[in-house]
């Protein structure tokens, strides 16, 4: 607390020497900072030129940001009060589980922050967009993109293919239900998410008998494979794994498109539709 406290007082010293411009009035704001992978890719999509400063550094990760190239236009930040408010931001966007340390100290000190929850759903998805429009100062462009997400999603919805049903699991024995973005994207790509069938909320670990005895069509997973051994990716050696990806199509969905909830999203629901559109066995 006491080294809070000394930030607080440095960083009020160096506003007496660096002065921070707000934006003027009826204006979006002119050094916008992202200190977030999800916001990073929202604020990219909706901001004007120049207007934004700075992106997290997980924003030039490709496992995690789909704008990992775009990226590279931007000043880096690692979330740290100090480097933000050195950067004299009129605005700082945040996910509500961003360094609470970080937000917390620029509010102290006059800045203005916005914070993202994560998008759960399509509806999220719109919000999320529309809403970074308007602090932007971008209202019509924000428009547009969710505009061209409806299209998509229309898209997916007039090309449905035969019913099939997807488990979603991953390291730890891990399944998503419903609540989850990724069982979003399963019900705008016309497919069933087995954990529907199985009374799943959120994401939960499910036992692998379990996953067995369900017998979904598809097995959906990300690309993710750790360089040595793990006990969390031990459960894809299990025979009885094995045995059901015999059976089952496997389809790897990169992360990067569920991490977050964007316009990108929608591929994810594509890969989904090819692969539930493969004749059987194709994938084996």
């Amino acid at each position: 607390m006491r080294h809070l406290e000394l930030m607080v007082r440095v960083a009020a010293c160096a506003a007496a020497f660096f002065a921070v411009s707000p934006a003027v009035a009826g204006e979006g704001p002119k050094r916008v900072v992202s200190m977030n992978v999800c916001t990073d890719q929202l604020a990219m999509l909706v901001a004007g030129e120049r207007q934004l400063l700075s992106v997290s550094y997980l924003a030039s990760d490709p496992s995690t940001s789909v704008l990992a190239e775009e990226a590279g236009r931007y000043r880096v930040n690692h979330g740290l009060a100090e480097e933000i408010f050195l950067l004299h931001p009129d605005l700082v966007i945040a996910g509500t589980y961003t360094t609470r340390t970080t937000v917390e100290l620029l509010r102290r000190l006059g800045i203005r922050v916005e914070e993202f929850a994560p998008e759960s759903s399509i509806d999220d998805i719109r919000a999320s967009l529309m809403r970074m429009g308007d602090l932007l100062g971008r209202p019509e462009h924000a428009a547009e993109l969710v505009a061209e997400l409806d299209r998509g999603l229309a898209a997916l919805a007039a090309d449905r293919p035969p019913e099939r049903t997807v488990a979603l699991y991953y390291a730890n024995s891990y399944m998503s239900g419903a609540g989850t973005l990724v069982d979003a994207v399963v019900d705008a790509a016309g497919l069933v998410n087995i954990a529907d069938r199985l009374g799943i909320v959120g994401t939960v670990e499910l036992p692998l008998e379990l996953l067995v005895l369900a017998a979904p069509d598809m097995v959906v997973g990300d690309e993710a494979r750790y360089a040595k051994p793990a006990l969390a990716q031990e459960i894809f050696m299990h025979p009885a794994f094995k045995a059901l990806l015999s059976k089952a199509r496997p389809v790897v969905v990169p992360s990067a498109y569920t991490i977050c909830g964007t316009p990108f999203t929608l591929e994810a629901a594509r890969i989904l539709q090819r692969a539930a559109r493969e004749p059987a066995g194709a994938l084996r």
